[in-house]
């Protein structure tokens, strides 16, 4: 009909915001499937075994490190007892010995002084220019001088069988010298001088360099402390040999008592040592992962590790020449559990 306009229904704001949450869902399942599917394609059964495969551009996305495991000699260890002691006695021996050194070079330069004069006076004797009540005085100087050098001497060695004897030959040198640089770490701080006493019963291992130290009783907390020397006296609290080390850090302060952990003589086992980013855990067990392939990742469980300054040291599980995963186990877990979720029935 003439005059008529033909109008097209409008929907209802309602209706229209139904139909864009049912293409949003169903566009997110069909991402969630994509997700799933991938996972799927990522954990896989070889021979029994679960691994992961991963394209080399998805490990370089992720992040992954690995390593080749070397062959490691490792001791087993003892458990000790030891305390950080103070420099000061150390600090006080080496004052001592500069004022016994400012005392031998003035009594040197005095005797030497003697030495010339004398010399002078026998001279002037012989031809006849001085009396000889002077050139006995001046003799008589000149053995009070010499005396004089010979106490300093005397003191010097009365100084070094007090430091020996107290410390040993290799504190006792950083202390009497003149500057004693060795002493500077201790007196900032970088450094704390540790005595630790080995019981009688064991016996360190013969190339001793290195041991873990930690005030907290931790083995998992220790931190690395060198060797300086063995010492010429023991703990009164402990009996055995005792050594002194050295340990930077601000962790353990004079006075701490420290446990400490040194490898025994004759104890050696072969094996290899692993980072600890290499470890990640689950239900309480420690697992590690090991590239197979290039592509191709798979979980080993680890019961028998022990703790080393360097990580931790297996001697079975494990073996040189293993490609291990140093950064993104935790990640390859994650992956491996994510892939062993079963599927739904989203119907």
């Amino acid at each position: 009909m003439a005059g008529l306009t033909h109008l097209t229904p409008k929907p209802k704001p309602g209706l229209t915001l139904l139909i864009i949450t049912l293409l949003c869902l169903n566009s997110t399942h069909a991402d969630d499937d994509d997700d799933d599917t991938a996972t799927n394609r990522k954990v896989q059964q070889t021979n029994g075994q679960t691994v992961i495969k991963l394209t080399e551009k998805t490990q370089q996305l992720s992040g992954l490190a690995t390593t080749v495991l070397q062959a490691a000699q490792h001791y087993a260890e003892f458990l000790s007892y030891g305390k950080a002691i103070s420099v000061q006695p150390l600090v006080t021996l080496h004052h001592r010995y500069l004022a016994t050194l400012t005392e031998r070079n003035r009594a040197a330069a005095k005797f030497k002084q003697a030495e010339q004069s004398i010399e002078r006076q026998q001279d002037l004797y012989q031809h006849g220019v001085t009396a000889k009540r002077n050139l006995q005085d001046q003799q008589a100087q000149w053995q009070t001088d010499k005396a004089l050098l010979d106490a300093t001497q005397y003191q010097d060695q009365a100084l070094l069988d007090e430091a020996l004897l107290n410390w040993g030959a290799t504190l006792s040198a950083w202390a009497l010298t003149a500057r004693a640089e060795k002493l500077n770490p201790f007196l900032s701080g970088q450094q704390t001088l540790l005595q630790v006493t080995v019981p009688s019963h064991h016996s360190p291992a013969e190339n001793l360099h290195s041991i873990a130290v930690a005030a907290s009783g931790d083995r998992n907390q220790a931190q690395t402390a060198e060797l300086i020397a063995s010492s010429p006296q023991t703990d009164s609290t402990n009996q055995g040999i005792s050594y002194f080390f050295q340990t930077s850090g601000k962790a353990i302060k004079t006075g701490m008592s420290v446990s400490a952990w040194l490898p025994e003589q004759g104890q050696q086992h072969t094996g290899v040592i692993i980072p600890t980013s290499a470890v990640c855990w689950a239900n309480g067990q420690a697992y590690v992962y090991l590239k197979t392939a290039d592509d191709t990742f798979s979980r080993r469980a680890i019961s028998h590790y022990t703790p080393t300054a360097q990580g931790y040291f297996l001697s079975d599980t494990l073996k040189p020449g293993d490609t291990l995963v140093t950064t993104g186990a935790q990640m390859l877990l994650s992956e491996e559990l994510r892939g062993q979720i079963p599927d739904e029935d989203n119907d």
